[in-house]
């Protein structure tokens, strides 16, 4: 049995060949070196509680898309809008990739590979400082899989 093991790898995968993102992480963003300039843009990946119904596995997915918001020390009042830093930017390439990894799921390669996408992905902006003034999104989606892995007649 590796359910866990194919999600992983093949969202991991999905992501790494999306031509944006650097690093793709795993598990509590807390053990993540957030300071690490070189990692962005980063995707890091957790596991929701999966469900278990006839010969199939619900698994819920979390992908937070960030990158480092860049800001020009020089203040300028040429654009209000744009402010002095990358955060449209940021937030536009992040929304990307996560437009990309939604559309491999929903009728892509991960979709030919059986990770099912079920019901309405969201996408929810996000601004954070950590070391980093931080942005992207944060991804939620539904992944359904055959669970023909166990042999229900073994002794």
């Amino acid at each position: 049995m590796k359910h866990i093991y194919d999600i992983t790898d093949k969202v991991r995968d999905s992501i790494s060949s999306n031509g944006i993102t650097n690093t793709v992480t795993f598990g509590d963003l807390l053990d993540v070196d957030l300071d690490k300039t070189t990692m962005f843009p980063l995707a890091h990946m957790t596991l929701g509680t999966a469900t278990f119904s006839d010969n199939i596995v619900n698994i819920p997915i979390n992908v937070l898309f960030i990158d480092i918001v860049d800001v020009n020390k020089s203040l300028t009042d040429d654009d209000i809008f744009y402010g002095n830093d990358n955060l449209q930017d940021v937030l536009n390439t992040q929304f990307q990739a996560a437009n990309l990894l939604q559309a491999q799921l929903s009728r892509g390669n991960l979709f030919n590979q059986q990770l099912i996408l079920v019901g309405e992905p969201t996408a929810e902006p996000f601004l954070d400082n950590f070391e980093n003034q931080l942005a992207g999104f944060s991804l939620d989606v539904q992944i359904n899989m055959f669970n023909n892995q166990i042999d229900t007649d073994a002794s």
